[in-house]
Protein backbone atom coordinates (compact mmCIF):
# COMPACT_ATOMS: atom_id res chain seq x y z
CA UNK A 1 0.00 0.00 0.00
CA UNK A 2 3.15 2.58 1.01
CA UNK A 3 4.26 1.86 -2.50
CA UNK A 4 1.09 2.35 -4.18
CA UNK A 5 0.19 5.48 -2.36
CA UNK A 6 4.31 6.46 -3.16
CA UNK A 7 3.17 6.43 -6.65
CA UNK A 8 -0.32 7.85 -7.04
CA UNK A 9 0.75 11.19 -4.74
CA UNK A 10 3.60 11.30 -6.73
CA UNK A 11 6.30 11.39 -4.02
CA UNK A 12 9.50 10.12 -5.44
CA UNK A 13 12.05 13.27 -6.31
CA UNK A 14 11.93 11.24 -10.28
CA UNK A 15 7.78 11.73 -10.39
CA UNK A 16 8.05 15.45 -9.21
CA UNK A 17 6.20 17.85 -11.08
CA UNK A 18 8.13 20.47 -12.62
CA UNK A 19 5.34 22.02 -15.19
CA UNK A 20 1.47 23.20 -15.90
CA UNK A 21 1.48 20.97 -18.42
CA UNK A 22 2.93 17.71 -16.03
CA UNK A 23 0.34 19.11 -13.36
CA UNK A 24 -2.54 18.59 -15.33
CA UNK A 25 -1.84 15.34 -16.38
CA UNK A 26 -1.49 14.19 -13.07
CA UNK A 27 -5.04 16.18 -12.09
CA UNK A 28 -6.49 14.46 -14.77
CA UNK A 29 -4.95 11.05 -13.96
CA UNK A 30 -6.56 11.34 -9.87
CA UNK A 31 -9.77 12.66 -11.02
CA UNK A 32 -9.47 15.17 -7.70
CA UNK A 33 -6.78 16.30 -5.53
CA UNK A 34 -6.45 18.91 -3.24
CA UNK A 35 -4.46 21.76 -3.98
CA UNK A 36 -2.37 21.87 -0.34
CA UNK A 37 -2.19 18.86 2.04
CA UNK A 38 -4.69 18.93 4.72
CA UNK A 39 -3.83 18.68 8.05
CA UNK A 40 -5.73 15.15 9.26
CA UNK A 41 -6.63 14.17 5.57
CA UNK A 42 -4.22 11.42 3.61
CA UNK A 43 -5.04 12.50 0.41
CA UNK A 44 -2.93 13.52 -2.81
CA UNK A 45 -2.00 17.35 -3.12
CA UNK A 46 -0.43 19.54 -6.01
CA UNK A 47 1.70 20.97 -3.27
CA UNK A 48 3.07 17.46 -2.34
CA UNK A 49 3.55 16.10 -5.95
CA UNK A 50 6.02 19.09 -6.69
CA UNK A 51 7.40 20.04 -3.54
CA UNK A 52 7.67 16.41 -1.86
CA UNK A 53 6.15 15.35 1.19
CA UNK A 54 7.01 18.11 3.74
CA UNK A 55 4.55 20.91 5.05
CA UNK A 56 3.74 23.67 3.22
CA UNK A 57 6.88 26.57 3.10
CA UNK A 58 6.07 29.56 4.80
CA UNK A 59 9.14 31.51 2.62
CA UNK A 60 7.27 32.45 -0.56
CA UNK A 61 10.31 31.84 -2.56
CA UNK A 62 10.42 28.03 -1.67
CA UNK A 63 10.09 26.51 -4.79
CA UNK A 64 7.27 24.37 -4.29
CA UNK A 65 5.34 27.66 -4.65
CA UNK A 66 5.60 27.06 -8.36
CA UNK A 67 2.24 25.78 -7.45
CA UNK A 68 0.69 29.16 -7.06
CA UNK A 69 1.89 30.11 -10.55
CA UNK A 70 0.48 27.11 -11.95
CA UNK A 71 -3.24 27.85 -10.08
CA UNK A 72 -3.46 31.65 -11.50
CA UNK A 73 -2.01 30.72 -14.46
CA UNK A 74 -4.64 27.90 -15.31
CA UNK A 75 -7.56 30.20 -13.54
CA UNK A 76 -10.58 30.05 -16.10
CA UNK A 77 -8.39 28.32 -18.91
CA UNK A 78 -10.42 25.29 -18.59
CA UNK A 79 -7.43 22.69 -17.68
CA UNK A 80 -9.67 22.08 -14.65
CA UNK A 81 -11.58 22.86 -11.77
CA UNK A 82 -10.51 24.67 -9.01
CA UNK A 83 -12.38 25.71 -6.38
CA UNK A 84 -13.13 25.06 -2.24
CA UNK A 85 -14.86 22.13 -2.72
CA UNK A 86 -13.65 19.37 -0.47
CA UNK A 87 -14.28 19.95 3.55
CA UNK A 88 -14.16 23.76 1.87
CA UNK A 89 -11.00 23.53 1.08
CA UNK A 90 -8.97 24.19 -2.26
CA UNK A 91 -9.38 21.41 -4.66
CA UNK A 92 -8.82 20.31 -8.26
CA UNK A 93 -10.79 18.55 -9.98
CA UNK A 94 -10.43 17.21 -13.91
CA UNK A 95 -13.13 18.01 -15.84
CA UNK A 96 -14.37 14.30 -16.91
CA UNK A 97 -15.27 14.71 -13.07
CA UNK A 98 -17.34 17.41 -12.82
CA UNK A 99 -20.34 15.98 -13.96
CA UNK A 100 -20.11 13.31 -10.57
CA UNK A 101 -19.63 16.02 -7.79
CA UNK A 102 -22.35 18.53 -9.85
CA UNK A 103 -24.78 15.54 -9.63
CA UNK A 104 -24.33 15.46 -5.81
CA UNK A 105 -24.79 19.42 -5.35
CA UNK A 106 -28.57 20.96 -4.93
CA UNK A 107 -28.46 22.13 -8.43
CA UNK A 108 -31.09 21.02 -10.65
CA UNK A 109 -30.67 22.54 -13.88
CA UNK A 110 -32.06 25.88 -13.41
CA UNK A 111 -29.80 28.17 -12.17
CA UNK A 112 -32.04 31.25 -12.16
CA UNK A 113 -34.40 29.37 -9.85
CA UNK A 114 -32.35 26.92 -8.13
CA UNK A 115 -30.83 29.49 -5.84
CA UNK A 116 -34.33 30.50 -4.81
CA UNK A 117 -35.48 27.57 -3.89
CA UNK A 118 -32.85 26.78 -1.99
CA UNK A 119 -33.17 30.21 -0.07
CA UNK A 120 -36.91 29.48 0.70
CA UNK A 121 -35.70 26.32 2.19
CA UNK A 122 -33.01 27.96 4.49
CA UNK A 123 -30.33 25.81 2.48
CA UNK A 124 -29.04 29.43 1.18
CA UNK A 125 -27.82 32.65 3.67
CA UNK A 126 -28.71 35.74 2.78
CA UNK A 127 -24.85 37.22 1.86
CA UNK A 128 -24.40 33.79 -0.14
CA UNK A 129 -27.73 34.69 -1.94
CA UNK A 130 -26.73 38.18 -2.75
CA UNK A 131 -23.54 37.05 -4.27
CA UNK A 132 -24.83 34.42 -6.68
CA UNK A 133 -27.19 37.29 -7.88
CA UNK A 134 -24.66 39.90 -8.55
CA UNK A 135 -22.31 37.40 -10.48
CA UNK A 136 -25.58 35.80 -12.32
CA UNK A 137 -26.97 39.20 -13.56
CA UNK A 138 -23.78 41.19 -14.06
CA UNK A 139 -21.11 38.94 -14.57
CA UNK A 140 -17.63 38.04 -13.82
CA UNK A 141 -16.38 40.47 -10.49
CA UNK A 142 -13.77 40.43 -7.98
CA UNK A 143 -14.08 40.00 -4.20
CA UNK A 144 -13.04 43.43 -3.45
CA UNK A 145 -15.35 45.10 -5.91
CA UNK A 146 -18.13 42.56 -4.67
CA UNK A 147 -18.30 43.52 -1.08
CA UNK A 148 -18.48 47.03 -1.99
CA UNK A 149 -21.44 47.12 -4.00
CA UNK A 150 -22.92 44.43 -1.67
CA UNK A 151 -22.01 46.66 1.02
CA UNK A 152 -20.49 44.35 2.92
CA UNK A 153 -17.21 45.95 4.02
CA UNK A 154 -17.31 46.46 7.60
CA UNK A 155 -15.14 43.97 9.95
CA UNK A 156 -18.50 41.96 10.95
CA UNK A 157 -19.24 40.98 7.56
CA UNK A 158 -15.76 39.49 6.90
CA UNK A 159 -17.03 35.90 8.51
CA UNK A 160 -20.21 36.02 6.57
CA UNK A 161 -19.23 36.76 3.36
CA UNK A 162 -15.73 34.45 3.35
CA UNK A 163 -18.51 31.42 4.61
CA UNK A 164 -20.83 32.52 1.59
CA UNK A 165 -17.65 32.10 -0.96
CA UNK A 166 -17.26 28.66 -0.02
CA UNK A 167 -20.93 27.68 0.43
CA UNK A 168 -20.84 28.97 -3.05
CA UNK A 169 -18.09 26.78 -4.39
CA UNK A 170 -18.77 23.60 -2.25
CA UNK A 171 -22.33 23.57 -4.16
CA UNK A 172 -21.06 24.38 -7.84
CA UNK A 173 -22.46 27.96 -7.72
CA UNK A 174 -19.54 30.06 -8.24
CA UNK A 175 -15.34 29.46 -9.44
CA UNK A 176 -12.57 31.87 -9.27
CA UNK A 177 -11.76 32.48 -12.70
CA UNK A 178 -9.20 35.00 -12.64
CA UNK A 179 -6.84 37.59 -10.33
CA UNK A 180 -7.35 40.98 -10.44
CA UNK A 181 -4.92 43.40 -8.93
CA UNK A 182 -7.22 44.87 -6.22
CA UNK A 183 -7.13 45.08 -2.32
CA UNK A 184 -4.89 46.07 0.02
CA UNK A 185 -2.31 43.15 -1.51
CA UNK A 186 -3.19 43.88 -5.22
CA UNK A 187 -3.91 40.27 -5.50
CA UNK A 188 -7.92 39.12 -5.15
CA UNK A 189 -10.05 36.54 -7.67
CA UNK A 190 -12.32 37.26 -9.86
CA UNK A 191 -15.30 34.99 -9.39
CA UNK A 192 -18.48 33.66 -12.05
CA UNK A 193 -21.70 31.19 -12.02
CA UNK A 194 -20.27 28.13 -12.24
CA UNK A 195 -23.30 27.27 -15.28
CA UNK A 196 -21.47 30.14 -17.41
CA UNK A 197 -18.46 28.29 -17.64
CA UNK A 198 -19.25 25.22 -18.43
CA UNK A 199 -22.95 25.48 -20.14
CA UNK A 200 -23.39 22.00 -20.61
CA UNK A 201 -22.53 20.02 -17.38
CA UNK A 202 -26.06 20.58 -16.25
CA UNK A 203 -27.10 17.68 -18.97
CA UNK A 204 -24.09 16.05 -18.29
CA UNK A 205 -24.84 15.31 -14.76
CA UNK A 206 -28.58 14.48 -15.25
CA UNK A 207 -27.36 11.45 -16.71
CA UNK A 208 -26.22 10.44 -13.09
CA UNK A 209 -28.07 9.47 -10.42
CA UNK A 210 -26.81 10.39 -6.77
CA UNK A 211 -25.01 6.98 -6.16
CA UNK A 212 -24.27 6.30 -9.37
CA UNK A 213 -21.94 9.61 -8.37
CA UNK A 214 -20.89 8.80 -5.53
CA UNK A 215 -19.76 5.12 -6.65
CA UNK A 216 -17.99 6.45 -9.15
CA UNK A 217 -16.17 9.47 -7.09
CA UNK A 218 -15.36 6.63 -4.68
CA UNK A 219 -13.62 4.35 -7.30
CA UNK A 220 -10.54 7.64 -8.28
CA UNK A 221 -10.57 7.80 -4.49
CA UNK A 222 -9.34 4.38 -3.40
CA UNK A 223 -7.71 4.31 -7.04
CA UNK A 224 -5.36 7.21 -5.15
CA UNK A 225 -5.22 5.95 -1.98
CA UNK A 226 -5.38 1.98 -2.02
CA UNK A 227 -6.81 1.31 1.10
CA UNK A 228 -8.57 2.67 3.91
CA UNK A 229 -11.15 2.27 6.47
CA UNK A 230 -14.75 3.82 6.21
CA UNK A 231 -14.01 6.60 8.21
CA UNK A 232 -11.43 8.02 5.54
CA UNK A 233 -13.40 8.90 2.76
CA UNK A 234 -16.46 9.76 4.90
CA UNK A 235 -14.15 12.64 6.30
CA UNK A 236 -13.36 13.53 2.98
CA UNK A 237 -16.75 13.87 0.75
CA UNK A 238 -18.89 14.18 4.09
CA UNK A 239 -21.50 11.85 2.65
CA UNK A 240 -24.84 10.40 5.13
CA UNK A 241 -23.22 7.10 7.01
CA UNK A 242 -26.03 5.16 4.88
CA UNK A 243 -24.92 6.74 1.30
CA UNK A 244 -21.33 5.31 1.78
CA UNK A 245 -22.22 2.48 2.43
CA UNK A 246 -23.95 2.18 -0.22
CA UNK A 247 -21.41 3.03 -2.70
CA UNK A 248 -18.51 1.00 -0.87
CA UNK A 249 -20.84 -2.13 -1.10
CA UNK A 250 -21.29 -0.97 -5.30
CA UNK A 251 -17.97 -1.13 -5.43
CA UNK A 252 -17.35 -4.32 -3.60
CA UNK A 253 -19.90 -5.93 -5.40
CA UNK A 254 -18.29 -5.07 -9.01
CA UNK A 255 -14.89 -6.42 -7.98
CA UNK A 256 -13.25 -3.16 -7.57
CA UNK A 257 -12.88 -3.30 -3.64
CA UNK A 258 -12.62 -5.73 -0.75
CA UNK A 259 -14.34 -5.40 2.69
CA UNK A 260 -12.78 -7.14 6.21
CA UNK A 261 -9.38 -5.98 5.23
CA UNK A 262 -6.53 -5.05 8.18
CA UNK A 263 -4.31 -2.28 8.01
CA UNK A 264 -1.38 -1.64 9.96
CA UNK A 265 -1.86 1.63 12.34
CA UNK A 266 -5.89 1.33 11.49
CA UNK A 267 -8.05 -0.17 14.27
CA UNK A 268 -11.16 -2.22 12.53
CA UNK A 269 -12.02 -2.38 9.36
CA UNK A 270 -10.13 -1.14 6.08
CA UNK A 271 -11.40 -1.70 2.21
CA UNK A 272 -8.50 -2.45 -0.28
CA UNK A 273 -8.63 -2.58 -4.28
CA UNK A 274 -8.35 -6.07 -5.12
CA UNK A 275 -5.29 -5.54 -7.09
CA UNK A 276 -3.77 -4.86 -3.71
Amino acid sequence: MQAHRAQTFHLSPAQRLHSLEAAIDFVNARGFIYFWPITGVIFPSLWTAAAGDRPVASAHDDPGHITWGWKDQALGQGCWHYAKVLRGKATLIALDMLPAFYALSENYGAPEQDYLDQYTAGLLGHEARLIYEKLLHDGPCDTVTLRRDLRLTSQASDSPFDRSLTHLQRDFKIMPVGVAQTGAWRYSFIYDCVHRRYPGLPAQARRLSRQAARTLLLARYFQAMGAAPPAAPRKLFQWRPADLTAALDALAAQGLLRHDCQMEGEAGECLALTTL
